[in-house]
């Protein structure tokens, strides 16, 4: 009679955990309710996202002209830049005073100030931690490519999506107009051409960076040691950068279908914004192993419950917090969601 009561206790606990594992498993909607709209209910087409240094997230709203802030534990959400009209604006000035154009990716330095690709202005603009000021650190605001080895204000960019942080503290701006990645230091605010040679044509397999072509970097993530990964919507391809020995490696070429964000996970894994998939992929670096953790391939929205199930719309932007979240920005159905790795 003992043995069948542990028996059936233990079977009891692990039903118990198997239903908060699944619980955990779950996709849900943060914000939005599938129509465009700036609102605390609301998005508008979000694109890049980040979970920012105070714990809250952070994403670019492309088509209210703004990059927004939610705290994730009241759900309250705030403008940080942008007024929401479309233009170029406000250079000193308060952050929420400045007007923006389809701002796409936002990170963070290590001292906590807020930087963003404000796309079709061509310029990558810094939101001061403590003023709460905006200042243009790249760019001029006319499409072109010019500028390097001088002050990035005075250099061209040409459409620059995705930005990272180097761990030596430098922006790297994926300058996709210019089929480059641009390397800006903000200690001397002078920029550089770090990959990329304007050629329109893919690295070849172990190709040396320097004057190597490199068409359209789309999304740029730095992993763990340092390495740059780089995501292009053309070709489907993913890129490994080792900055040690000065070379590209192809990581995959097949698996995905119009890939637009990217993310670092925990062991060795890197999440995917399969855009043209409707679909978030996980890539595993040591085996090369691609696997569908979130969206059911079909275009559409939700609903929200089975990860698998649950039809996404173009999805942009990708983040991966320490906790093991994952936060997608679901582009044109006009959500963010998250869900816990683990999937199946």
């Amino acid at each position: 009679m003992q043995k069948w009561k542990a028996f059936h206790m233990k079977t009891l606990r692990l039903l118990i955990a198997l239903a908060a594992t699944m619980q955990a498993q779950q996709i849900e909607t943060l914000i939005g309710d599938g129509k465009p709209g700036l609102s605390e209910t609301q998005v508008n087409n979000p694109y890049g996202l980040v979970i920012g240094p105070d714990g809250a997230l952070y994403w670019c709203d492309i088509n209210s002209h703004v990059v927004r802030r939610m705290d994730l534990k009241t759900r309250k959400t705030t403008v940080v830049a942008g007024t929401g009209q479309k233009g170029n604006t406000g250079e000193g000035v308060l952050a929420t005073s400045a007007d923006l154009d389809e701002p796409y990716e936002v990170r963070f330095d290590s001292k906590g100030n807020l930087f963003f690709a404000d796309m079709k202005n061509h310029i990558i603009r810094r939101v001061d931690k403590k003023r709460k000021t905006i200042t243009t650190v790249a760019g001029t605001g006319q499409p072109g490519f010019s500028g390097d080895g001088g002050y990035a204000t005075k250099a061209m960019l040409r459409q620059p999506h995705s930005i990272a942080f180097d761990p030596q503290g430098r922006l790297l701006i994926c300058d996709i107009g210019n089929d480059r990645v641009r390397r800006l230091d903000l200690n001397s605010g002078t920029i550089e051409t770090y990959l990329g040679n304007g050629e329109k044509k893919d690295p070849v397999e172990g190709a040396k960076l320097l004057d190597t072509p490199l068409l359209a970097p789309r999304a740029i993530e730095i992993g763990k040691d340092g390495k740059l990964f780089i995501v292009k919507r053309q070709g489907n391809a993913l890129y490994e950068v080792d900055p040690n020995r000065g070379t590209y490696h192809l990581l995959a070429a097949k698996g995905f279908n119009g890939p637009k964000g990217i993310a670092a996970g925990p062991k060795d894994t890197l999440y995917i914004a399969d855009t043209e998939a409707h679909a978030i992929q996980r890539f595993d670096i040591k085996t090369g192993k691609i696997t569908q953790v979130a969206g059911s391939g079909q275009r559409g929205d939700g609903p929200d419950g089975d990860p698998m199930q649950c039809k996404m719309n173009r999805p942009h932007g990708v983040f991966v917090d320490k906790k093991g979240i994952v936060y997608v920005a679901d582009s044109e159905a006009h959500r963010i969601r998250k869900f816990k790795i683990g999937i199946r």
